[in-house]
């Protein structure tokens, strides 16, 4: 059997339809996550995430909850098929599942604190708005010394918010901010490299959430954090978490701070995984995996047909059948 680190999905990797399928193949498994989702909520998220409309479904504090419970399906089927993971992570949001499969947290408390913190999210946009921008093809210094710049002359927030890869790095912070950034490093004129903005709803991972970290970490103190079962790397710190209480502490910093991504998965790596598996809806984190480790194998579980693949590729310890 392959030893695999399972890394769940952060906001983007939403589409109408995920986790249809699933609730459809294993009604017994997924379809009552999603009605207790829908319960706990208040709302119907299963027919926003399998029916849209699209535009609902990218709202900042509906995209979150959506993300989390369509991965969560993923977990539950691909868990009764393949053996445990040898570590775990999770990209910004993502790390609130994976706090979950590493036994950290309860998953309705967890659907809770995902909720709570897309809706202060949503208020900081509403009260400060942000933006957000890829650069790609520059190096993390490079921005880092853009961002740099552009605070000290102008005054304005642009922060990274991102590392993803080694040539790929997100900033945030004000839209003044942003755009001075995006065209410093246009003048740049470096080969292949450019600035994309992102459809986002809050300038993520930046000092502008600082304002509603006190309260979100009221909502923390409020949920009970467990050690970890499974070994768990954590963004802000790219290290790995021993307790509850580290877990609880690095969602607190990871509102306002930098998602270490690229780190993360070093540490990740460092486990002697050979096979990355991405659990839930999209695939990016795939292919940063496959951009920074060409020699692991990589794959990405987010509907029936891709974890049924995984399965048969990393040794399934129970036929696909046996949870159908």
């Amino acid at each position: 059997m392959i030893s695999t680190a399972f890394l769940f999905p952060g906001q983007g990797s939403q589409r109408v339809g995920m986790g249809h399928d699933l609730a459809q193949a294993y009604p017994d498994l997924v379809a009552p996550l999603f009605r207790t989702a829908d319960e706990v909520l208040g709302f119907e998220l299963s027919q926003l995430c399998w029916n849209g409309p699209e535009d609902r479904l990218a709202r900042t504090d509906i995209t979150q909850p959506a993300i989390f419970v369509a991965s969560l399906a993923a977990y539950h089927v691909l868990s009764k098929l393949v053996p445990v993971p040898v570590v775990v992570a999770g990209h910004s949001l993502g790390e609130y599942t994976a706090l979950v499969a590493a036994g950290v947290l309860e998953w309705t408390d967890a659907l809770r604190l995902v909720r709570r913190r897309g809706e202060l999210m949503a208020r900081v946009n509403e009260s400060n708005p942000g933006a957000m921008a890829a650069a790609l093809g520059l190096s993390s210094d490079t921005v880092e010394c853009l961002c740099a710049e552009v605070r000290e002359q102008t005054g304005t927030v642009v922060e990274v918010a991102n590392y993803n890869a080694e040539d790929q790095t997100v900033v945030s912070g004000s839209e003044a901010g942003v755009t001075e950034f995006t065209t410093r490093a246009t003048r740049l004129g470096v080969e292949g490299a450019k600035v994309k903005r992102l459809a986002v709803g809050a300038p993520f991972h930046s000092s502008m959430m600082a304002p509603v970290e006190a309260e979100f970490a009221a909502d923390l103190a409020g949920v009970r954090f467990a050690d970890p079962v499974i070994p768990l790397v954590a963004n802000v710190t790219a290290a790995r978490v021993h307790s509850g209480e580290q877990a609880r502490a690095g969602l607190r910093a990871q509102l306002a701070g930098s998602v270490r991504w690229s780190q993360s998965l070093r540490a990740v790596r460092e486990f002697g995984v050979e096979a990355f598996v991405e659990v839930g809806p999209g695939r990016v984190l795939t292919g940063l995996c496959k951009r920074a480790y060409p020699e692991v194998a990589s794959y990405s579980a987010g509907d029936r047909r891709r974890i049924r693949a995984v399965a048969d590729e990393v040794g399934g310890v129970f036929p696909v059948e046996a949870v159908g």
